[in-house]
């Protein structure tokens, strides 16, 4: 079954041949109509094979992340490794209670009736991951595609094109082209692959790519889960564990080089605590990562900027910031022929700032010190609705408030990011940070057609209503309306 896996790659301009994209679509649109009747046995066996596909290539996921940005071994297994093998366990050992047929009460109008609800796989589905984590955000909807019992099409991004490698092999290796298959390339890639009318479109990006997918997703009616970013905010209040604030918002920000979809964005710090705050943020750097600049940037627990653009774009962020009045707090070095930007801290940042209108995806975090939190909530309420709210608070009360007054994909009360891990919550966006969830059984209903399926008693009831209209009719019809203001008993 095994095959070269860059077959599909055409060596001379590192795009995939739309020709042969186009094929292997079509072929694969038997076998997805087959797959429809699939067991779940089936199904958990395709899963527990890429489960130990991955596993046997796990040193070479190490090397490939280490060159394609230098990101940790515990890094790899804690953000790229363990979140798949979770989802793979967890669909593994749950799978066949999602798929179970649902039934359903009556109602008044449809009374003498049974009524199920059935999962029934998309079909062609696309799945379409960013650079910044390739592995966990290609790998981590395929489970639950391959879970609904789809084909799928996955065309992983071209800046990490180490791990695109290992991936495009490990998919090789279980899979045929009719079952799953791997493109790789860039903008002409995925236009190809846009242009076909997939089932399913689940892309994971910024809210600006994020846009065209919608876009060339309605030529074709194609339903699509899109999960995106934005500006998460942070507020630490007066009443907070600063020390545990300090520490978890610090690992949120700095895991990845911040380069995070849920990262924290920039923090509201009340006023009282904010000296402490600060002080305690250090500490936490000196101790993770250096007590000198040169510490920190030998450390080989810091992931670097995925390239040099994107770290251009950083420093100027943080450049335009301190023209504008910010004040550097921690961190601040910048060096863009190594990707590398230390984990910085600024505060005084003023709102017209770049940095506080642009999502930073970096290592650098805005400090931003509030003493009425009326006003923060009006911040936040006045910018698109953010992927993530990070609420660090002992106030039940307060924290309450915070949640009903804003809105957000997620929210995470005294920690961040760790939402994302949770099989069982739904993790997604709204409106400008996303559409639809994922994860656990959220995942399989996404690529899932939830198919309604009613059955006639012996008793119809719509008789009432088939012409001709008598005067006993009518009096029936009536009453029948009628009696829908009386509480329901389902």
């Amino acid at each position: 079954m095994s095959r070269p896996a860059m077959h599909l790659v055409d060596p001379a301009t590192g795009e995939s041949d739309p020709e042969q994209i186009r094929r292997v679509f079509e072929s694969q649109q038997a076998t997805a109509l087959a797959w429809r009747q699939s067991t779940i046995a089936e199904r958990i066996a395709r899963l527990k094979r890429l489960r130990e596909a991955m596993l046997a290539r796990r040193d070479d996921f190490y090397a490939a992340f280490a060159k394609d940005y230098r990101k940790p071994v515990v890094e790899v297994e804690g953000t790229e490794l363990m979140p798949v093998l979770d989802e793979i366990r967890h669909t593994i050992g749950n799978l066949k209670k999602w798929a179970q047929p649902r039934r359903v009460w009556p109602t008044m109008t449809t009374a003498f009736t049974s009524a199920w609800i059935e999962y029934q796989p998309r079909g062609r589905c696309l799945i379409i991951a960013p650079w910044n984590f390739p592995l966990n955000l290609c790998f981590g909807p395929l489970v639950s595609a391959l879970a609904a019992g789809n084909t799928v099409i996955l065309k992983p991004s071209e800046m990490t094109p180490a791990v695109s490698a290992v991936m495009a092999e490990v998919i090789a290796s279980i899979f045929q082209p009719h079952e799953v298959a791997l493109f790789e390339g860039s903008l002409p890639t995925s236009q190809a692959l846009l242009a076909l009318p997939f089932d399913h479109i689940f892309f994971t990006g910024s809210p600006a790519v994020g846009k065209v997918v919608m876009t060339a997703a309605a030529r074709h009616l194609t339903s699509v889960t899109l999960e995106l970013g934005g500006k998460s905010p942070v507020i630490v209040d007066e009443t907070a564990d600063i020390q545990a604030s300090a520490e978890t918002l610090l690992w949120g920000k700095f895991t990845n080089c911040g380069q995070i979809c849920v990262a924290p964005d920039h923090v509201f710090v009340h006023a009282s605590v904010k000296d402490d705050f600060v002080e305690a943020c250090r500490r936490v750097v000196a101790q993770r990562f250096g007590r000198t600049p040169d510490a920190v940037r030998q450390s080989p627990d810091l992931t670097r900027v995925i390239n040099q653009r994107h770290t251009q774009r950083i420093a100027g962020l943080l450049t335009d910031a301190k023209d504008k009045g910010a004040r550097v707090l921690v961190g601040g070095e910048v060096d863009v022929s190594t990707c590398y930007i230390a984990p910085t801290l600024i505060d005084q940042v003023p709102e017209s700032a770049e940095i506080m209108q642009e999502e930073i995806f970096g290592p650098v975090l805005p400090v931003v010190t509030y003493t009425d939190l009326n006003e923060v909530v009006n911040t936040i309420n006045a910018q698109p609705k953010p992927l993530a709210l990070y609420i660090f608070s002992r106030d039940k009360r307060r924290t309450r408030d915070l949640i009903e007054r804003t809105s957000s994909g997620g929210v995470a009360i005294n920690h961040c990011v760790l939402h994302y891990a949770h099989g069982n919550l739904p993790f997604g966006g709204v409106n400008n940070s996303g559409i639809g969830s994922a994860h656990g059984e959220f995942g399989f209903k996404a690529f899932s057609h939830e198919r309604a399926v009613l059955k006639s008693g012996p008793i119809m009831m719509a008789r009432m209503f088939f012409p001709p209209y008598t005067g006993l009719k009518q009096k029936l019809v009536r009453w029948t309306v009628d009696s829908l203001r009386l509480p329901s008993l389902f």
